[in-house]
């Protein structure tokens, strides 16, 4: 039986913002198979989180906090367990998880998701696509759920946006991990992590076991 066949939102099963401010790789693997839920007026909305990557507080020249707090990257620096939202080409958007302690500067990007509920809305802000590609890389995952910059700095531990545990535990040997998408510095690290059997990876299935 899919996730999709038996999923429904309980926010008493959401995490806790405490498991977001660990260290921003554990926090990026655990995401896998969780399941994020967005409640609308039309209804709920879900999807396995099934491909991310980290963007560490030190080393990590891809990440936009790394030459210090802006206004752009502000929310960065809260503690994590609230999204921070960005554009991209002018119209697109990209959403993150805060992750670690205040004045940190790290996150997690949400990178695809396979859609468990709320298929009909996701539709309505993204075309008559299959469903696999409905929340397929990142802007089109902020698109489905209709996230935008009025999101930045919103708390991912309400009852309205949360992030649900995963129905089950995810096997260790269906993770992969590999370079991150689209970054021109920092390639060599192995910073994106990806369910490798999902149809709704963005990127490539190469992966190396963890």
């Amino acid at each position: 039986m899919s996730v999709r066949e038996v999923f429904e939102p309980d926010p008493q099963r959401a995490l806790p913002c405490q498991i977001f401010r660990r260290p921003t790789r554990e926090v990026a693997r655990s995401l896998l198979g969780a399941i994020l839920v967005k409640r609308e007026p039309e209804g709920w909305c879900a999807a396995r989180l099934v491909e991310v990557e980290a963007y560490l507080p030190e080393g990590d020249p891809a990440n936009h906090a790394f030459r210090g707090k802006t206004r752009r990257n502000a929310a960065m620096f809260e503690p994590g367990g609230v999204l921070y939202v960005y554009a991209i080409y002018g119209r697109h958007r990209c959403v993150n998880i805060v992750t670690e302690g205040a004045g940190q500067g790290a996150a997690v990007l949400l990178r695809a998701a396979e859609p468990v509920l709320g298929l009909e809305l996701f539709r309505r802000r993204r075309g008559d696509v299959p469903p696999e590609e409905l929340c397929r890389g990142p802007a089109h995952l902020a698109r489905a759920f209709g996230f935008d910059l009025s999101d930045n700095f919103r708390s991912i531990c309400t009852a309205e946006l949360f992030v649900q545990a995963p129905p089950e535990p995810v096997p260790e040997e269906l993770i992969g991990c590999g370079p991150r998408i689209g970054v021109s510095r920092g390639r060599e690290l192995l910073l994106r992590f990806f369910l490798r059997t999902s149809a709704c990876l963005s990127g490539p299935r190469r992966w190396s076991g963890l």
